[in-house]
């Protein structure tokens, strides 16, 4: 595969692990922040909002997987993919630590 393939694939992880939190809050009715919310990040968006913002990432996350061209899935593919949500859980689990303790 070509570098770019592979930060696709990156990418692709980052946007896929991104929807799961949303699309949990979602559904169980929850209030989470996006980038929608007042203020951006640390307020809190609706339910349906968390919805609509998971359902984004999980189009893009897919469309990055075609154009990562995953068809040729080796383990280090899918490791790079594994290391894009990786990093990004890291990331948004610190960054939301005290989402609670924010503006409501």
């Amino acid at each position: 595969m070509i570098w770019y393939n592979y930060v696709a694939c990156l990418f692709a992880g980052i946007f896929l692990a991104n929807a799961v939190p949303h699309f949990i809050h979602g559904i169980s009715g929850n209030r989470f922040p996006t980038p929608f919310a007042k203020p951006p990040g640390k307020g809190l968006s609706s339910p349906m909002t968390n919805i609509l913002w998971a359902f984004f990432n999980i189009i893009v996350g897919i469309f990055l997987l075609w154009f990562g061209i995953v068809k040729e899935c080796t383990l280090f593919t899918f490791a790079v993919i594994l290391f894009g949500a990786f990093i990004i859980s890291i990331i948004l689990s610190i960054r939301f630590q005290n989402k609670d303790k924010e503006v409501r």
